[in-house]
């Protein structure tokens, strides 16, 4: 039953993350400022009807009666965000002179140089703040765009689950927020941030500084292909090689405490992988964490010569691949600089609320915090 108390605190709207693999909501109410935790719930899909979208808008939908029928979520409100592959981002320079004409010309340059129609069409922006250029000082701004069909074809989607959408959102910036919370001393509030988010199917980079987005981009490499890759080598079934690779992963028992992040137990659990396989599955993850990090350095070197940035100690990785120790070697390796993992209910209690996996690091729950906690 929802407490007469609960009903005068500030209620947020429900968090949707809808991801290849699985649909997680979150919702929380803020008490004096204070951020408190009352409902998560996540529903797992099967990735072999990703390929036909009736089935998988079927299985969503489905997904969200069940978490809203056994949670503790109250309303129906919810923020969501389209997924990378429905929402394309690009960065756009404009001049001094143009600036205060920089929402028409920003949405005449979605329609010249992307198709995009900005009277039926979301096109919506950003300021990234200003950058030095060749020709001068130039304003740095984000482009966001979506076809009306999509915008159209997710709401009903929510609506069908018996939702109200009360806004949509972008991966990138649902993940920005989250880390933001974070943000207590005012070295955090002015020193570059980097995030990743590696999802299913792409990866998001996001750089913010003086709590504010400058940059994002979006890379087409997420776990999918790291599966896909061993799933290659071995001459199995993509499911069989996302087991392998779980079973690797359970070599080494990890425990997570929100309030200190991962600390290694002594003991190594029995692995079913033998060593040839083994290798061959290393192997394959490694050459994808290239691929990766090749991407990756690349916008970490445009930022820098772009904003003319101080250097980038450390990176935070958040989504299901983040704890890939794999690729946080080639991070370190080929980019110079710490890896974290993200914590996203960091300082929260999560004294009522049961999850799924006693050895979930929560990383993947980053995008849903972000989007819960939007204003």
């Amino acid at each position: 039953m929802i407490s007469w108390d609960f009903i005068n605190k500030s209620r947020k709207p429900i968090g949707l993350d809808i991801g290849h693999h699985s649909v997680r909501m979150v919702q929380f109410i803020a008490d004096k400022g204070v951020l408190q935790i009352v409902a998560a719930d996540r529903v797992y899909i099967d990735p072999e009807i990703n390929g036909d979208q009736e089935k998988r808008n079927k299985a969503i939908i489905a997904a969200i009666r069940k978490m809203l029928d056994r949670g503790d979520f109250y309303g129906r409100d919810v923020v969501s965000a389209l997924s990378n592959d429905n929402l394309m981002i690009t960065n756009l320079r404009l001049s001094d002179e143009n600036h205060s004409q920089a929402p028409q010309f920003l949405k005449e340059e979605a329609e010249r140089r992307f198709e995009f129609n900005s009277e039926n069409d979301v096109v919506n922006y950003m300021s990234a703040g200003t950058v030095q250029s060749a020709d001068g000082v130039k304003n740095e701004w984000i482009l966001f765009m979506a076809k009306d069909e999509i915008i159209r074809n997710h709401i009903k989607l929510l609506e069908d689950a018996q939702l109200k959408p009360v806004s949509i959102d972008a991966v990138p910036c649902a993940l920005f927020r989250s880390h933001k919370r974070l943000f207590r001393r005012q070295r955090d509030k002015e020193e570059t941030k980097f995030f990743i988010d590696i999802g299913s199917n792409s990866t998001s980079i996001v750089f913010g500084r003086a709590g504010k987005i400058c940059f994002i981009k979006q890379i087409p490499i997420g776990g999918n292909k790291f599966n896909q890759q061993v799933a290659e080598k071995l001459s199995v079934s993509i499911s069989e090689a996302k087991n392998l690779r779980n079973s690797l992963k359970l070599e080494k028992l990890v425990d997570f405490k929100p309030d200190k992040g991962f600390s290694e137990h002594g003991s190594k659990l029995k692995c079913s992988v033998d060593a040839s396989t083994r290798q061959v599955i290393v192997n394959s993850i490694s050459a994808v964490s290239e691929e990766l990090v090749k991407e990756i350095a690349l916008c970490l070197r445009y930022y820098i010569v772009t904003f003319r940035g101080e250097r980038v100690e450390s990176v935070v990785l958040s989504g299901g691949e983040a704890p890939e120790n794999i690729l946080h070697n080639a991070l370190k390796r080929q980019l110079q600089i710490e890896v974290d993992i993200a914590q996203p209910f960091k300082g929260l209690s999560l004294d009522n609320i049961t999850f799924d996996d006693e050895h979930d690091s929560l990383c993947d729950w980053t995008v849903a915090v972000g989007l819960a906690i939007k204003n």
